[in-house]
């Protein structure tokens, strides 16, 4: 058993030290003078300083991890982020940013879109031409930060987040209508997927089929994966 001196002591040590701890978190000490962020491009960087200048001079002792991690989040153009106290005076911020697959149009407006559905920011009409586009009735909601509703846009840019980059023909635009998503190829071809399910199945499917198409058909349907059907008129597709 330890003795009474010795016991005294180590509370003494134990007093000490948090003293100079809670000391710390309030003194300059360790305060925060510049924050470091990787992982995203020059432009969301510039956005999570800006998001986190209130911290400017606050002890590194003192950062609420989980306020700043959430703060962060809250940009349009971020997944997640996670961060790390550089001592003595700096905050590393580490940032997944969203991917953007899709430009959504209402009316005159244009916004950038995530894989997985998040509204990134407003961009020119012109803007991300590379880019499919998703139209949306003008009284859809649309918010920069918010996600899209399934109906309108949700479920066809989540569906495009599993394009694959090698997928051999470039999309114009996607549609998710009644239930059936549809996306319209650069080259005119209308791409038929009928529900939301198996994606990836159905595109390989697609991929396969686009190299022995009939002449001039202009629409592929892999709505039934193991049943393919091409032809002139979409209309009279057995849709499986």
């Amino acid at each position: 058993m330890p003795s009474r001196r010795s016991l005294g002591i180590g509370f003494a040590i134990l007093a000490v030290a948090g003293g100079v701890y809670a000391a710390a978190r309030e003194s300059s000490v360790f305060a925060v003078r510049s924050i470091e962020v990787s992982g995203a491009p020059p432009r969301l960087q510039a956005q999570v300083r800006t998001a986190l200048a209130s911290l400017d001079g606050v002890s590194l002792l003192a950062l609420d991890g989980g306020a700043v991690e959430r703060r962060v989040e809250a940009l349009p153009a971020v997944v997640s982020a996670g961060y790390d106290r550089s001592f003595p005076h700096t905050l590393r911020i580490v940032v997944v940013p969203e991917k953007s697959v899709a430009v959504l149009r209402r009316g005159s407006e244009s916004w950038l879109v995530s894989a997985r559905g998040r509204v990134i920011s407003r961009v020119p009409l012109r803007g991300d031409s590379a880019l499919p586009r998703i139209w949306v009735p003008t009284a859809a909601t649309v918010v920069a930060g918010a996600f899209l509703d399934a109906t309108h846009g949700g479920t066809a840019a989540r569906s495009l987040a599993l394009v694959a980059d090698h997928f051999p023909a470039r999309i114009a635009a996607a549609s998710f209508t009644r239930g059936d998503l549809t996306y319209r190829l650069r080259s005119g071809l209308e791409l038929q997927l009928g529900d939301p399910t198996d994606i990836r199945l159905k595109l390989a499917i697609a991929r396969r089929a686009l190299f022995d198409l009939p002449p001039g058909a202009t629409y592929l349907d892999v709505s039934v994966p193991r049943r393919p059907v091409a032809g002139i008129n979409p209309q009279v597709s057995s849709g499986g």
